[in-house]
């Protein structure tokens, strides 16, 4: 995604942690399996939200400063409400665990508006691996390929029946395309028997904790680039590690040039000079921040570009990436 903004507009962006962002009212709260809420939202003016495509995710603002993204899990028909779910993280910096402990009914919340950098591709065949929480997105896209006829089938993993959401419906498709098996009874999940040897118009879908993403994109060696689909909560290991050098950044549209110091990110030295970047995670993972590399090398810190994307060197995720060469030029 590329986007600038005038001064004028970057400037109450930076002064307000709720501009352009939409006020919701809390409408349901339903436990749906161990330390996992499912949350209902509705608009508060009572109208309904955009149009949204299976694996979009919002970003909400947690007690007025803390901004997390969850995957939406919700039916795509009903555009009067929005439906995430939220596991309580025990490493949680405060997001997750605020939304278990101090959420309503009927408080109000901020959100984005829904946007989707993990969407389904046409293909023969789809074969989602999801490990936890990680369930979420690929809830809705099998939703979606059930209205749309088209094949499809589940390995779900999780540490026991009991902390793995939606199992109950998702067991209703039948063993056939469903596999649910929990660590505590199965052991780890079977990833290359399940997926099988290399085939065309086969669309490979993951998400959940690091460790099953790695197994995934291992299993998968072998198999055409664009096969494989990956949605990470968290940077894969090692992601933020690197240089912390000084470099200039040239915005070519824009026609300015800034220095990008040690220890400072680039979206970060933009938004000093009034150039806003839309960004949510910080991490790298989510895309929200993706920007059009003209000249110069990143150096990739993110866990969301992979493959061509990544060594073409054309794109860049200004929240958390740097650059190797001297000088990065931007669009601008």
């Amino acid at each position: 995604m590329n986007s600038s903004k005038p001064l004028e507009m970057a400037q109450v962006a930076l002064s307000s942690p709720t501009g352009g962002m939409l006020p919701v009212r809390v409408s349901r709260l339903e436990a749906i399996a161990a330390d996992v809420v499912a949350i209902s939202l509705g608009k508060t003016d009572g109208t309904d939200f955009p149009e949204w495509s299976a694996g979009a995710h919002i970003d909400v603002l947690i007690d007025g400063a803390l901004e997390r993204q969850y995957s939406l899990c919700g039916r795509l028909e009903d555009r009067t409400q929005l439906r995430i779910a939220v596991l309580r993280d025990p490493a949680s910096r405060g997001g997750s665990q605020a939304l278990h402990e101090k959420l309503h009914l009927g408080d109000t919340l901020f959100i984005r508006a829904p946007r989707n950098n993990f969407p389904l591709v046409d293909a023969d065949e789809t074969i989602f691996i999801a490990g936890g929480i990680g369930i979420t997105p690929i809830h809705a896209m099998i939703a979606e390929l059930e209205r749309e006829g088209k094949p499809w089938k589940l390995l779900y993993g999780g540490r026991s029946r009991a902390t793995m959401a939606f199992r109950d419906e998702l067991a209703e498709y039948g063993e056939d395309r469903v596999q649910i098996q929990p660590e505590d009874e199965a052991g780890l999940l079977d990833i290359a028997a399940w997926i099988g040897e290399p085939r065309p118009a086969c669309a490979i879908y993951c998400c959940g904790p690091e460790r099953l993403i790695a197994a995934v994109e291992n299993a998968c060696v072998g198999w055409p680039e664009d096969a494989l689909h990956v949605e990470r909560f968290r940077p894969a290991d090692g992601a933020l590690e690197g240089k912390d050098e000084a470099f200039e950044v040239v915005l070519a549209r824009k026609g300015i040039s800034i220095e990008v110091a040690p220890g400072q990110a680039i979206a970060d030295a933009l938004e000093a000079v009034g150039v806003h970047i839309p960004r949510s995670c910080n991490e790298g993972t989510c895309g929200t921040c993706i920007t059009k590399v003209l000249e110069g090398t990143p150096d990739h810190r993110d866990s969301f570009l992979r493959g061509r994307m990544r060594s073409e060197n054309k794109k860049i995720m200004v929240c958390c990436s740097r650059a190797l060469s001297a000088r990065l030029i931007l669009d601008i």
